[in-house]
């Protein structure tokens, strides 16, 4: 079982402590993804005057927006993923296939060696004896 770990962080300049079972690393982490949210809204005219009720609601837009944009990128990364997969599957088996080929022809090669070395043969024992027949 995993063990729930809790560490004090900073957010818009308050202390919080955050509890989970993510290490205090990873808290640290997303609370300076939130304090570099606030500095940019913090940053845009007429930001500072809005309601604290209005500033809540664009740091969570805010938010809510990378976070389906990055899901959008992991779903483009999966779907090249699988692409990709199977890409790899059909070039292996377009692989083996041609393994198979090559193996085919060369028993074929050494099957028509084999015919040739044979008839080769053949045409030697018959020009022995047509010299015979002609002496």
């Amino acid at each position: 079982m995993a063990v729930k770990n809790t560490a004090q962080v900073v957010i818009g300049g308050k202390i919080i402590t955050l509890g989970g079972y993510e290490s205090e690393e990873y808290f640290q982490k997303v609370a300076s993804y939130m304090n570099n949210k606030i500095s940019e809204l913090s940053a845009m005219p007429g930001y500072s005057r809005q309601p604290m009720e209005t500033k809540h609601t664009l740091l969570s837009l805010n938010i809510t927006d990378d976070y389906f944009k990055a899901k959008k990128q992991a779903e483009i990364f999966e779907q090249d993923l699988q692409q990709k997969d199977q890409e790899m599957y059909d070039l292996k088996h377009e692989l083996i296939s041609l393994r198979m080929q090559i193996e085919e022809t060369q028993k074929r090669e050494k099957e028509a060696l084999e015919q040739k070395n044979l008839l080769e043969g053949k045409v030697g024992e018959l020009e022995k004896e047509l010299d015979e027949l002609l002496k």
